[in-house]
């Protein structure tokens, strides 16, 4: 779990506020949040579930436009999470990932393929070598948790029934079961073990 950084608190915008300095921010296509160097501003009481939800100040925010907004002036540093405009920078706590990737498209075949991906923010990605797929294993279970990049070191976590989907178009390479997408090829696991996992 990312947490907002443990600093001075400063008094905290409203969301409405905070999303209006988003509009007057944006002109065509994503803020170049990379670009801006703001002064820390303190501790949003502002959370991201695993699930995608945004929470404000223990409240679901839910306006789809309100987190889109959000969504697109996020930035990463180091393991901190940060909404960030012209002139103010703020920590927010991420649970897992910032966002989640809701479906998955796939245009062509084998080394070919293309695996598009759609966030509940509603962007899309094309993985490859600059948004990569990966797969952790947590717990005891080892229950696999995909993710692909969406950018700028932003991750989405894969939801079940798209990760299903994506492992039917699977293949495997010198000896391991993964993926192909955008030229790169990305493994899920040594075909040894699969094979090994389905006849357990």
């Amino acid at each position: 779990m990312a947490k907002a950084m443990s600093k001075e608190t400063f008094t905290s915008p409203s969301a409405e506020s905070l999303a209006e300095a988003v509009r007057r921010a944006q002109g065509k296509g994503l803020p170049p949040v990379g670009d801006w160097a703001p002064d820390f501003s303190g501790d949003l009481d502002m959370r991201i579930a695993r699930d995608g939800t945004w929470f404000y100040q223990g409240t679901p925010i839910n306006r789809p436009e309100m987190v889109r907004l959000f969504s697109t002036i996020l930035r990463r540093e180091g393991d901190g999470f940060f909404l960030v405009t012209p002139v103010e920078k703020w920590a927010i706590t991420v649970d897992d990932a910032p966002f989640v990737a809701v479906d998955v498209e796939a245009e062509g075949e084998g080394a070919e393929q293309e695996l598009i991906f759609e966030t509940n923010t509603g962007e899309k990605v094309v993985a490859g070598p600059d948004n990569p797929i990966r797969v952790e294993r947590h717990g005891d279970s080892e229950e696999p948790a995909p993710y692909v990049m969406v950018r700028d070191g932003l991750e989405a976590l894969i939801d079940r029934k798209s990760f299903y989907r994506m492992v039917e178009r699977g293949a495997h390479e010198d000896g391991r079961f993964g993926l192909w997408s955008g030229g790169a090829f990305f493994p899920i696991i040594e075909s040894r073990r699969m094979l090994a996992e389905m006849d357990s």
